[in-house]
């Protein structure tokens, strides 16, 4: 078999059936295969009897699938595959659209309004998306919203126009026409066919992942940060509030071993918000990473190879908000990461939005929402350092939230790392750590490297941020990756001792 870890850039036709045939996992949600023969697409898990050869054709995106006429498969269901996080990709302004669309952000505005945001001009992307994804934004979109539709109507019981709705449709006749033509069934028979009796007081979401994936570290990652009120993270399962525009709710996320995936259950009230919240979701709990791919780069250093055998599942913990990470990590410069979870939970209280809990999400303990940019931006900086943190601080916290609030400044996945961080750093009181720290956990970007990190130093064997770097060379393109190891394995050499 030819390098399976190559990406899927390189992988020729014959190289993704010879995938197929053994039925390997670490190319799910790189590639698709349609069968001629069926008018059908599927994962290259799909346990269907595999096909012929000549009755096969691939595609790396499912967009590019539906676009020359093939259905996703009811079986495998390709809309829940893992996302594709190779830093090879062919086209950066492309790849970042993409993650844009499939987040939902045509549902509420235009193609002109997303070509603004990535600073180039409408038609240059409709041209660079086209020509790099092999579909165009509007075909994206359709296809992002079809594969949650479709999700929906496995998954949970929401009402067929809710579901028309939460998958960004703005019309009931044009989802059950698109479903009818794509999937060559009703939405009601879809349902009826294939549904899951799932409660009906929240949005049940399987979230697919590529094994190894150590989910008890990256629980035990986001404990230590969480926000009191905000976040509660327990031995299986994370629980938070969650505000976007102005629909407020809960998730709860917990991992179903035996199957591999995690189990999100979503507010209804986040339903009008759903392919953000699901973006969100696999950004938090990095769920479209290649752990193949980084254990055998990250292998080849004799520092790390141990550090990796052992927990070749870790992943980068990501952020359900950019604000909200970063203000958590301005209030933990000088202190420990329980002295910062103890103002990070003061500011909360002080700052934050009270939420009733209820339904599935009565529990004690989360009880607000994170405040908004637009309401630190309009703080006195009294009220700020009122909490038990300098002043100079306070000052910072409120020119984050006033760059994040005008727009100047975008704290999301996949904005450009190199422009954020000088950005960020612009900042009287942020500096090269927290921009890197946030370039790993906000940008997701797997190649950020807080050089001037201690723990890492020591653990490097390094006199300072210039040796770090130069002895992190041999973690590229994923030094972030190697953070987390090296973070991980320095605290449980020195207890006490966190990164980041």
């Amino acid at each position: 078999m030819t390098n399976v870890v190559a990406t899927v850039a390189k992988l020729s036709q014959d190289a993704c059936y010879r995938a197929l045939t053994a039925r390997d996992a670490r190319f799910d949600g790189v590639f698709y295969v349609a069968v001629k023969t069926t008018g059908v697409y599927c994962r290259p898990i799909c346990p269907a009897r595999t096909p012929g050869r000549a009755r096969c054709e691939f595609f790396t995106r499912a967009a590019e699938a539906e676009r020359a006429g093939y259905r996703a498969c009811f079986r495998c269901r390709p809309e829940i595959a893992p996302g594709n996080a190779s830093t090879e990709a062919a086209s950066k302004l492309a790849h970042v659209a993409a993650a844009r669309i499939e987040a939902g952000f045509l549902n509420e505005h235009s193609i002109d309004e997303l070509a603004a945001q990535l600073g180039v001009t409408a038609r240059h992307l409709r041209r660079t998306v086209q020509v790099e994804l092999g579909a165009s934004p509007v075909e994206l979109a359709q296809t992002a919203r079809l594969a949650l539709a479709k999700q929906l109507l496995h998954d949970s019981k929401l009402s067929l126009a809710d579901v028309a709705f939460a998958s960004g449709f703005s019309s009931v006749r044009r989802f059950n026409a698109l479903l009818r033509e794509r999937f060559g069934k009703a939405p009601t028979l879809l349902r009826r066919d294939h549904g899951a009796a799932e409660a009906a007081d929240c949005i049940a979401l399987r979230l697919d992942y590529r094994a190894p994936y150590d989910f008890a570290s990256l629980l035990g990652f986001l404990r230590g940060r969480a926000i009191a009120g905000v976040e509660v993270v327990g031995d299986d399962e994370y629980v938070r509030s969650l505000a976007l525009g102005e629909h407020k709710g809960f998730i709860a996320v917990r991992a179903d071993h035996p199957r591999g995936v995690l189990r999100a259950r979503v507010s209804l009230t986040l339903a009008p918000k759903l392919m953000e919240v699901t973006a969100k979701l696999r950004a938090l709990f990095d769920l479209s990473a290649r752990p193949d791919v980084i254990a055998r780069d990250l292998k080849r250093d004799p520092l790390l190879k141990p550090l990796v055998t052992a927990r070749p599942g870790l992943r980068v913990a990501g952020s359900m908000d950019g604000f909200e990470t970063a203000v958590r990590t301005i209030l933990g410069q000088q202190v420990s990461v329980r002295g910062a979870t103890t103002l990070s939970g003061r500011f909360a209280e002080r700052f934050g939005t009270p939420i009733e809990s209820h339904g599935f999400c009565a529990r004690a303990g989360v009880t607000r929402v994170f405040p908004a940019a637009e309401v630190i931006a309009n703080a006195a900086v009294s009220d700020v350092r009122a909490i038990g943190m300098p002043v100079a601080r306070a000052h910072t916290i409120i020119a984050l939230a006033r760059a994040v609030a005008s727009g100047e400044l975008t704290l999301v996945s996949g904005a450009d790392p190199e422009q954020t961080m000088a950005a960020l750093t612009e900042i009287p009181g942020i500096g090269p750590w927290t921009a890197s720290y946030l370039a790993m956990r906000v940008l997701r970007w797997p190649n950020a490297f807080p050089a001037g990190d201690l723990i890492l130093h020591r653990a490097l064997d390094a006199k300072n941020a210039k040796a770090a770097i130069e002895r992190a060379r041999a973690f590229e393109p994923w030094r972030a990756y190697a953070t987390l190891h090296l973070w991980r394995a320095w605290s449980e050499r020195v207890p006490n001792a966190q990164g980041g």
